[in-house]
């Protein structure tokens, strides 16, 4: 019953894809037709097709009902609740469900902001008709080639060995699931680390379907643009929100002492997350001045195409990664999406590029738009390394049969140089005037952050950390935040001699009186602590594997390390086998460690789990590599201010909070925006 309501519900959700690209198009060619009314029932089929999906599917796990081929394999009655709920897109077939699920939410947005137009609307008919094309390939996807809804009809022991397409077929139900994969019921940010991958993701349909609705109707300037900046920079949010959680998972999960290792999957995240940031800031120039309009279109069409890439690389299996399912036929199935996508929307970019290639010219490379345009260059050539990178060992397999491998230094040694050109450009940007930038205006702007800034640089020097590339990237990202506070300081003490009130109350006043300008600042902070955490971790990283007997104690980083005993224990859902390791530094101890290994029932895997002892300072990180009655070997790391990875992380996020969230009130005047952009 659970299989066939859930099957038909998607359905439901394909065929009112069908009617919105149907009545999408029609409101896209006549105007009358461009209303609310028009396009009301095909949204709430979708909507409602894609959270009965869902729900079925949840509905299934949380029954164990193992009739059902994904649930089988893919649960079991001793997970957890959270995990269990967490299972839904825990594989391949779910995780679509899950897709689609955020592609109707998303719709559902432009439907409520296209049906509070008085007038008719033909770009957001246009766009609507695009996620519509878009909704009906992943949930036709999901009814042929990743049917979340198969039934069983062969069950093993334990799973399902052979099921069948036709959820109304007779089906014989296993006795007991195999589970998730042990890695993904391991740790809590299992269930929100792919969620928030995928707002990121589906997101970016937005910006793309206006952006081709406004190429079909051949209309140049802004609109499509202002319409939908909020959803570009929830989306941007919420992928550099999932990307931050993705490392932080691998940390605390994996064992092997980092957070980014260059894998081809985090590699499909950040191709897009690059593209779109470049988009971000191109879209202001754009706004601004009028200036690359053509440009623009060709980053959404590359952004949208990057998440489907993204898609192909999570979903085929065409790569080795803890993150890629087994290989299915969805793999060329996204294949042949991509290549559509490519061919259409650059083909209709082609057609009308007379429309959109015309715009103001750069007065000036010494001026803001000069500096956007830098930053778009250095963030184009990153993410085209990046992909070729990870693109190029799979198309050598492909066309030699030899394998090869791209590896961390290739990606660390381009990487750092474009890292620390886009930091430096993110402190010049914001200060530096539009049109022509005076060179005397500019150093007035500057000169004081960058004394900060070096100041630092040379206290970093004499402290010991003579590192090249971490000095250099400690002055960078002083200068971000210097350049920053300087500008919050000058315009907010403006603003208290002009109202009268008292100098933090003037900074607040300021930020709220230009939200969008203040939420990309808070931003740019964000990004420059996690630049600070990325130097200071990765220079100064101290790495040691010891053996240990009972009693045994040995140093790492000035940390003291005691093997105190073995221990073993059963918890509700997994076993687990582990050491007691006490930590003391100068004499005292600091922390006791247990560093182990967890069995879980259904499966033969053990996963080892590392045990971290956080402290402002930085992180001992301890994980097991081995361990019998007579010893225990450990791999020990310390990584200084590692925590600043997190928080600048996050703080990058959660800016998008404050550009959308915080309004400004109507009874005040602009001057403090106008101070804030170009004081």
């Amino acid at each position: 019953m659970t299989a066939t309501v859930g099957y038909l519900a998607i359905i439901l959700a394909a065929l009112a894809s069908v009617g919105l690209v149907v009545q999408g198009l029609r409101g896209l060619g006549n105007g009358d037709r461009a209303r609310a009314q028009h396009l009301q029932w095909p949204v709430y089929g979708l909507v409602g097709g894609a959270t009965l999906a869902m729900i079925a599917l949840e509905v299934g796990i949380l029954t164990d009902d193992f009739s059902i081929e994904y649930i089988a394999n893919n649960s079991a009655t001793t997970t957890p609740f959270i995990f269990k709920v967490a299972s839904a897109w825990a594989a391949l077939e779910g995780s679509i469900v899950l897709w689609g699920l955020v592609l109707a939410a998303f719709v559902y947005t432009v439907y409520r902001g296209f049906a509070r137009r008085s007038e008719p609307d033909r770009l957001g008919a246009g766009a609507l008709a695009v996620m519509g094309i878009v909704s009906l390939y992943f949930f036709v996807l999901m009814a042929t080639v990743s049917n979340p809804f198969s039934v069983c009809v062969e069950p093993a022991s334990i799973g399902c060995l052979e099921g069948t397409h036709w959820p109304w077929a007779d089906s014989l139900a296993a006795l007991e699931g195999r589970g998730p994969n042990p890695l993904l019921q391991n740790h809590i940010l299992m269930a929100v680390h792919p969620p928030m991958l995928y707002f990121g993701y589906v997101g970016m349909t937005v910006p793309f379907a206006f952006a081709m609705s406004a190429l079909m109707l051949g209309a140049g300037g802004t609109e499509w643009l202002l319409r939908t900046r909020t959803w570009t920079l929830i989306a941007w949010g919420f992928l550099t929100a999932g990307i931050v959680l993705g490392g932080l998972w691998s940390y605390e999960v994996l064992g092997w002492g980092g957070y980014w290792a260059w894998d081809p999957v985090e590699n499909a995240s950040f191709m897009p997350w690059l593209i779109a940031t470049a988009f971000l800031h191109s879209a202001v120039v754009q706004a601004r001045r009028g200036m690359l309009q053509a440009w623009n279109f060709v980053l959404v069409i590359a952004t949208f195409a990057l998440t489907i890439l993204g898609t192909f690389l999570t979903r085929s299996g065409v790569i080795t990664s803890v993150h890629s399912f087994t290989q299915s036929p969805i793999g060329p199935a996204l294949l042949w999406f991509l290549m559509v996508v490519l061919v259409a929307s650059f083909g209709l970019f082609a057609a009308r590029a007379h429309v959109v290639a015309s715009s103001p010219r750069l007065d000036s490379l010494a001026s803001r738009e000069g500096v956007f345009l830098l930053n778009n260059l250095l963030l184009t050539v990153f993410a085209f390394v990046v992909l070729t990178g990870t693109l190029y060992p799979m198309f050598v397999e492909a066309f030699s049969g030899a394998q090869v491998g791209v590896g961390r230094p290739f990606f660390d040694r381009m990487a750092v140089p474009l890292s620390f050109g886009l930091l430096l450009a993110m402190g010049l940007g914001p200060v530096t005037p539009y049109r022509s930038a005076k060179s005397e205006v500019l150093w007035k702007r500057i000169r004081n952050p960058l004394r900060v800034a070096l100041g630092v640089a040379a206290l970093a020097v004499l402290l010991g950390y003579r590192t090249p590339w971490l000095v250099a990237f400690i002055l960078a990202a002083v200068f971000v935040i210097s350049v920053i506070v300087r500008q919050l300081y000058v315009t907010a003490r403006t603003v208290s001699e002009k109202r009268e009130i008292s100098l933090p109350s003037a900074a607040l006043r300021t930020m709220r009186n230009d939200p969008g300008y203040w939420g990309g600042q808070i931003s740019h902070l964000g990004v420059a602590l996690l630049a600070l955490g990325i130097a200071f971790s990765a220079n100064l990283t101290v790495e040691a594997d010891i053996t240990l007997t009972p009693g045994d104690t040995e140093s790492v980083a000035g940390f003291d390390l005691t093997y105190v005993a073995p221990f073993t224990r059963q918890e509700p859902t997994r076993f687990v086998t582990g050491a007691q390791i006490e930590v003391a530094r100068n004499g005292k101890v600091v922390s006791e460690l247990e560093p182990r290994l967890n069995q879980y029932p259904t499966s033969t895997q053990s996963i080892a789990t590392p045990e971290v002892d956080a402290s402002w300072s930085g992180d001992l990180y301890v994980s097991l590599k081995s361990i019998d009655r007579q010893q225990v070997t450990l791999g020990v790391f310390w990584f200084p201010l590692i925590w600043l990875v997190w928080v600048g992380g996050f703080i990058a996020a959660a800016a998008v909070l404050w550009s959308r969230l915080v309004k400004k009130r109507s009874d005040e005047v602009s001057v403090e925006a106008e101070v804030s952009r170009d004081g």
